[in-house]
């Protein structure tokens, strides 16, 4: 099990103690008032963990605390951890960012785009243009998620089994085999939209890297990192350590127990999904989150080259738009407008338009489960919060973190 402690007084690096007592405060109301279990907490700056919080349980049902060694489904906090192992593999020259997927997916040679008609008939056209890798980790490739609920393409999926999750009973290999009969959305390069593109691309990983992504994972990332609580499956020596999933009861705004809906994480997957299969701890992320600070390396271990990271973090999206204008919104809390999108990252480009106190190019993710986490490259902070709730637009959680992380900020280091 990793380890996370307090290393350094606010203070020493420029973060008043006073004004961080106002993060914990905000965000014990939501546990007190029963809109939360419980979280986690943890504020970096200058790689140096300033300031540690918990509070509320695991398990409201069993009375379990938060304790340091929680294990929490990530979600969607899964596809950063994807996107690096994929450039570890750019970096060896296994891939390349403009390689058609099919080079390695042959499914994927013969893909349409949508046209118009209900998801029962729908009219389809071949794509001009074939996905790509870089599609893979922009979300451009023009995959969807079923839960969207906003197109005849999200029907498709959704009638096909997937939802929020990947079909019960399908491995990755068939999943994949799955979306690529289904039509895409748009022309690939052409928009931005949240879907299985992650899941694709870790079966590229497989393929590519003639390993099976939890073993990719676990040898080129998670390991070197010593990320040990951190994989697709809680063994049973740490089930105890696992906590329960909630969802939001949209009568009164409490949070109601639901493990179903978090998934199954006690036993080994099936399908081992690049988007959103992993599980870990609040120490285990914060190891990844200061190998993206260092820019690929962390105490001594290099991931990933400098430059490698620093090209993840540029915006990619068509045109050098921003989530807003070529993009379809997916959670309310999410900002669009001055937001562009790396390798995997979302990417302040404006803060003003996005209406986010922060930096231009803070880079992050976060997930319908209300997990989230960011690293601001000019101020060297990074901020990591870890709970278990559906979904993460209930509440006003994201925005007024962000409002107060950076209002603790009181020199410039």
């Amino acid at each position: 099990m990793s380890q996370i402690k307090v290393e350094v007084e606010p203070a020493e690096v420029g973060l008043d103690p006073e004004r961080l007592r106002r993060i914990d405060e905000y965000l014990r109301a939501f546990v007190d008032d029963g809109r939360l279990p419980g979280w986690q907490l943890a504020v970096t700056r200058g790689g140096k963990v300033a300031h540690l919080a918990a509070y509320g349980h695991r398990d409201v049902e069993k009375g379990l605390p938060q304790t340091a060694d929680t294990i929490y489904r990530s979600w969607s906090m899964t596809k950063p951890v994807t996107s690096v192992a994929a450039l570890v593999l750019l970096e060896e020259g296994a891939i390349g960012l403009q390689d058609p997927v099919s080079r390695y997916l042959p499914e994927f040679a013969d893909v349409r785009v949508y046209q118009r008609g209900p998801a029962s008939r729908p009219v389809t056209v071949p794509a001009a243009e074939p996905i790509r890798i870089v599609h893979l980790l922009t979300h451009t490739s023009g995959l969807t998620y079923g839960f969207h609920r906003a197109h005849p393409v999200d029907e498709i999926y959704t009638a096909n089994g997937f939802e929020w999750t990947t079909a019960p009973g399908l491995d990755l290999a068939q999943c994949v085999a799955k979306w690529a009969s289904f039509p895409l959305l748009f022309e690939p390069g052409t928009a931005w939209n949240y879907g299985a593109s992650s899941d694709v691309l870790g079966r590229v990983i497989e393929v590519a890297s003639g390993r099976r992504l939890d073993e990719f994972l676990a040898e080129r990332v998670l390991g070197p990192l010593g990320m040990a609580d951190t994989g697709f499956h809680v063994p049973a020596d740490k089930a105890d350590r696992l906590a329960g999933f909630y969802v939001v009861n949209p009568a009164n705004g409490k949070a109601v127990r639901n493990d179903a809906f978090g998934g199954d994480v006690l036993h080994e997957p099936v399908c081992l999904s690049g988007s959103s299969g992993l599980v870990t701890t609040l120490a285990d992320y914060h190891r990844f989150s200061q190998m993206l600070l260092g820019e690929g390396e962390y105490q001594g271990v290099r991931v990933l080259g400098r430059h490698t990271v620093r090209h993840a973090l540029r915006n990619h999206l068509p045109g050098g738009g921003d989530l807003k204008s070529v993009g379809r919104p997916v959670f309310a809390e999410m900002p669009t407008a001055g937001v562009g999108f790396g390798l995997g990252f979302a990417v302040v480009q404006d803060p003003a338009a996005a209406g986010v106190p922060a930096s231009v190019g803070e880079y992050g993710w976060h997930s319908a489960a209300s997990t989230i986490f960011w690293v601001d490259p000019v101020e060297r902070l990074t901020v990591l919060f870890l709970t278990q709730l559906m979904p993460s637009s209930a509440h006003q959680l994201h925005g007024r973190l962000r409002q107060l992380v950076n209002q603790a900020l009181v020199d410039r280091r």
